[in-house]
């Protein structure tokens, strides 16, 4: 059977990783995630995920850097406020594991991009009488294939920013109540 569920972002988060200096990660988080899952568990076909993530919501814990890669050298936030993933084929991989292809889009440019799904898990009640499910994905994509060029050459060989970025998102999702017929 066919269910509807709503992102809570209150209560759900994408997070990322990139190399910096080419020794550590910096991590950074995005906190305003939105968008609608539609899951038949009987017919994937059925099943799709659409997801938005306000741009300015960053943060990795340096106000100056933010600024920098919410500023036209990165994300160009003004231009480009959404990142948005919209799924095109979902495939079931294990027991509550999911492959799920889509397309993303960041700075404007989409790109075919394949989620690792953790979930659905089992529904529950919360205190205010909602039904939720839970569900966790990640995806490692470069920066340069979404045009986030912007590097800096280090004295000692390399550069300042890897290419490489993982994404995690940890999503909260709220069963919306079927229309009355």
């Amino acid at each position: 059977m066919k269910t509807t569920y709503t992102i809570d972002p209150a209560h759900s988060s994408a997070n990322f990783s990139i190399r910096h200096l080419m020794i550590s990660n910096v991590r950074g988080s995005f906190s305003n995630v939105t968008g609608t899952v539609t899951y038949d568990p009987d017919n994937l076909t059925n099943s799709s995920i659409q997801a938005e993530i306000d741009a300015s919501t960053l943060s990795t814990g340096d106000s100056q850097r933010d600024g920098h890669v919410k500023s036209p050298d990165f994300l160009h936030v003004e231009q480009h406020p959404k990142i948005v993933f919209q799924s095109t084929k979902i495939e079931k991989t294990g027991d509550n594991e999911f492959k799920v292809t889509g397309n993303l889009t960041v700075h404007g440019v989409s790109k075919p991009t394949v989620l690792t799904v953790e979930g659905p898990s089992s529904e529950s009640k919360d205190p205010w009488g909602n039904t939720r499910i839970g569900a966790s994905a990640t995806t490692k994509i470069k920066r340069s294939d979404f045009d986030l060029v912007w590097n800096a050459p280090l004295e000692t060989g390399g550069v300042l920013i890897g290419d490489d970025v993982k994404i995690e998102l940890e999503l909260s999702l709220v069963k919306q109540q079927a229309a009355a017929a």
